[in-house]
């Protein structure tokens, strides 16, 4: 379970964590008119993401050769779900255009073939106020950021966990953001 500190004044600290995502699933969601929550689905299903409270900031990162950040939302909760279910309650919202093209992005990150039968458990981890970067404002990851990291990565309040040369790098990279993405990513940190 996420944690809090305690920052001055007794104000709480809050977490963030970096979710690794499909390029598609991003570029789907970021070429919406109008998305007001994402599904970002984990297809293995088989525990209950926990790093997060609700209200925590959530950030995307593209899968390696992309290393970058990409956008975010607002982290309200998580469950698994059947993949019918999770088509059924967020539709497009889930990335994809249809069940058919999600059930075949589920069964590659699970390197099997998709058998219309299964109805596969997914981990859910529902977003509201998502955001996704132009190109042109996508953040580079930290230097401290893994290569070996399969599906995200907690960050217990930036400045605080990744010392001196983490602060300096999130710093920048927050002050590099249009005035609009930076006061949300704030609002969430502070």
């Amino acid at each position: 379970m996420a944690k809090r500190t305690p920052g001055p004044n007794g104000a709480e600290m809050v977490n963030l964590y970096v979710g690794i995502t499909d390029y598609d699933w991003f570029q789907f969601l970021s070429a919406q008119p109008s998305v007001d929550e994402v599904n970002f689905w984990q297809p293995g299903g088989r525990t209950n993401f926990k790093a997060l409270k609700p209200g925590e900031l959530f950030l995307f990162k593209l899968h390696s050769p992309r290393n970058f950040i990409v956008g975010g939302g607002v982290f309200a909760h998580a469950d698994i779900l059947p993949v019918s279910m999770a088509w059924e309650a967020f539709g497009a919202s889930n990335g994809a255009a249809t069940l058919t093209e999600m059930r075949k992005r589920i069964a590659f990150y699970r390197n099997q073939a998709d058998d219309p039968r299964n109805d596969y458990m997914i981990g859910c981890r529902i977003l509201t106020q998502p955001f996704f970067f132009p190109e042109d404002q996508w953040i580079q990851i930290p230097p401290s950021w893994s290569p070996h990291i399969q599906q995200g990565r907690t960050y217990d309040k930036p400045r605080r966990t990744v010392g001196p040369c983490g602060r300096r790098y999130w710093n920048e990279r927050l002050n590099s953001l249009p005035p609009r993405l930076r006061c949300l990513v704030m609002a969430n940190l502070h």
